[in-house]
């Protein structure tokens, strides 16, 4: 088993760039830009609704409260003309410093109200139709990186699967996407938004009051300080996060998937203790990211309440004692104003901070996408790969060598041959060798040296898909998919009529036990074919071989798992479906061996004799002491002469 903690430190010490990142992300939206531009109009429209808001609130004050006041106490009943003055003579509706009755300046402030109410509204339509639109167009991006993550999946190599866990991979696939999808769907709305509205509120400050802008603002840069340090603290801890969570999801597919061995063996505890540890280090990624985004908050109100307590607190020294501030005339609705700014200024701040910790754990994700996406597979078609002529059956491995990890060769200098319509068998020792060689030929792998030739052409002059195709793979761990019977069998040759489907199965003497199922060839088989026993699933495989009709066909231990009877029926099935086409077979049945052309011995990754099985045992070798360890008990015992009993 592979170690996740080494393979988790190597990805970590894989070099990131956020804004590649981004650009690249960004190349996703070809096509839905306009939708984009929609969204940023949008937010322009209802950051411009959410400016407008204090400066009609400081307008009730000044225009419409405050003379209001003034005039209820210097002239009961009435307004004393010139007391309406404000402070900038700031007024929308009314002149600033005009006579006007009671009637009309609650009229006034009724203006103002409905108004408000307008832009509140029409800020929320425009919100609402921001999310609604960021969603579509984020939603359609993630359906093509879910497509093409799953293009991937099939175009990698066996050897990424080899080094790589699957419920990594599904992590990938599933936990960073969502992630990505809420950050597109939620926060990047929020942000874009949230930087229109600062941009908008310091434009509009600094053209009501330099001075007093600058006040409000002063806790700004240690916003920014604060924000960039915890961000950067968070996204290194996201980045763990998203790590250790497809460390989570690689436990458990593979818990799940071995529930029957880690049962029969009573490795449960084990393996909770196993998971235990990996979730906790899950949880410690987590938390130490929610850590910083937690601590970020209240640091950024904290500065916030500040900058309300210096606008209210300059302001009001400066109205009470009747001075101006650098030229500006503080009246209390500029401090209101100034007040609501600040608040509005210092909201998107906070939510952005907020939500870019979202961010960054979105970014996280996604690099761990594009760096799947970003793998190569180790066998590709060269430029301009022609396709694979009808294969006749001739095949030759000539001095083949071979290795999955550098400086350790598992084939050595191997070297073979088939003629067209021979029955080519290989043994061996376990881990000798034997799987790799049958690899090779459907170009699973490519050799490091040598060449596997078929039909004179080397198999990496041309398209692989060309090659497969007319190559049929029996394995003794059979795959069925969670469709019914009739597609698995059709799996391998999607046109084929039902009637062929069953005159495989029929030759395969599959069959009877298909009919016996609840539902015949439409039953759906649970996942991987569970609810079959192994010798039913090899059934249904070799059906599916024989419905493929391949000019080349490799048997993996295929008769493994069924009894003598059902092997003698599979062996009938096998010489009409082997008869002109060319075969390798790994097997330890001594029935296949037997009737074998060659029989070709492999040990340590070289081939140590060949011939055919009465040739090789007549020299009484390897072969021979193979033979009598292994294959001997598949014999059975001649029967003593009576006379000999007699005696």
């Amino acid at each position: 088993m592979m170690d996740r903690r080494h393979l988790f430190e190597v990805e970590a010490l894989k070099p990131k760039s956020t804004s590649v990142t981004l650009r690249r992300l960004w190349g996703y939206f070809r096509g839905r830009r306009g939708f984009l531009l929609a969204v940023l109009a949008l937010a322009l429209v209802s950051a411009w609704a959410q400016v407008l808001t204090p400066d009609l609130i400081g307008q009730t004050v000044d225009c419409y409260l405050m003379p209001a006041t003034q005039g209820a106490t210097a002239a009961p009943g009435g307004f004393m003309p010139g007391a309406a003055q404000a402070a900038d003579s700031n007024c929308w509706f009314a002149d600033a410093d005009a006579s006007r009755s009671r009637d009309e300046a609650l009229a006034g402030v009724g203006t103002i109200v409905l108004l408000l109410i307008g832009l509140f509204v029409l800020g929320a339509v425009m919100t609402g139709l921001q999310f609604n639109l960021m969603r579509w167009a984020g939603l359609h991006v993630l359906r093509d990186l879910r497509l093409e993550i799953f293009r991937q999946v099939h175009r990698l190599s066996l050897g990424y699967y080899a080094r790589h866990e699957a419920g990594d991979i599904m992590s990938r696939m599933t936990n960073d996407t969502d992630t990505l999808q809420q950050a597109l769907s939620f926060a990047l709305v929020q942000v874009v938004r949230g930087a229109l509205l600062i941009i908008w509120l310091t434009f509009v400050m600094l053209r009501r009051s330099v001075p007093f802008a600058l006040i409000a603002m002063v806790t700004v840069p240690f916003m920014v300080l604060a924000t960039v340090w915890f961000s950067q603290q968070a996204r290194k801890a996201f980045r763990r996060a998203r790590r250790e969570i497809g460390g989570v999801n690689a436990d458990l597919q593979e818990n799940i998937a071995g529930v029957r061995e880690a049962q029969a063996f009573t490795r449960e505890d084990e393996n909770i203790a196993r998971f235990r540890e990996s979730n906790a280090a899950n949880r410690d990624a987590n938390i130490k990211a929610v850590a910083y985004t937690s601590a970020l908050m209240p640091a950024l109100e904290a500065l916030g309440y500040i900058a309300l307590a210096i606008v209210a607190g300059v302001g009001g020294i400066f109205m009470l004692r009747g001075q101006d501030l650098l030229g500006t005339t503080i009246s209390l609705g500029l401090i209101i104003t100034f007040i609501s700014y600040s608040q509005q200024f210092n909201q998107p701040i906070q939510l952005i901070a907020t939500l870019w910790t979202n961010i960054q754990s979105a970014i996280a994700g996604t690099e761990r996408i594009f760096e799947f996406l970003d793998e190569q597979p180790d066998v590709t078609d060269k430029p301009g790969a022609r396709a694979m002529p009808p294969i006749e059956g001739r095949v030759e491995l000539r001095d083949v060598w071979m290795s999955y990890n550098e400086d350790e060769p598992v084939l050595r200098g191997v070297s073979l041959s088939a003629q067209p319509g021979e029955t080519i068998a290989i043994v061996g020792p376990t881990g000798a060798g034997k799987t790799t060689i049958i690899n090779l030929l459907p170009r699973f792998y490519d050799v490091d040296a040598g060449a596997v030739l078929i039909d004179g052409i080397d198999v990496r002059d041309v398209a692989a898909a060309s090659l497969r195709q007319q190559i049929g793979l029996v394995l003794q761990d059979t795959f069925l998919f969670s469709e019914s019977v009739m597609e698995n069998i059709r799996y391998g040759r999607p046109d084929a009529t039902d009637d062929e489907v069953i005159a495989a199965a029929t030759l395969a003497h599959a069959d009877d036990f298909i009919r016996s199922l609840p539902d015949g060839y439409q039953t759906v088989l649970g996942e991987r074919g569970s609810g079959l026993s192994q010798g039913q699933r090899q059934l249904l495989a070799i059906a599916r071989a024989a419905l493929a009709n391949p000019r080349l066909l490799i048997l993996d231990e295929a008769t493994s798992s069924v009894d003598t009877r059902t092997e003698r029926l599979i062996q009938q099935a096998l010489e009409k479906l082997l008869r002109g086409r060319t075969s390798f077979v790994i097997a330890h049945r001594l029935s296949t061996i037997r009737n074998a052309a060659q029989v070709y011995v492999i040990a340590d990754g070289a081939i140590v004799e060949h011939g055919t099985h009465a040739e090789l045992l007549a020299r009484r070798g390897f072969y021979y002491d193979l033979y009598m360890s292994q294959f001997r008990r598949d014999v059975p015992e001649p029967e003593a002469p009576a006379a000999a009993i007699s005696d």
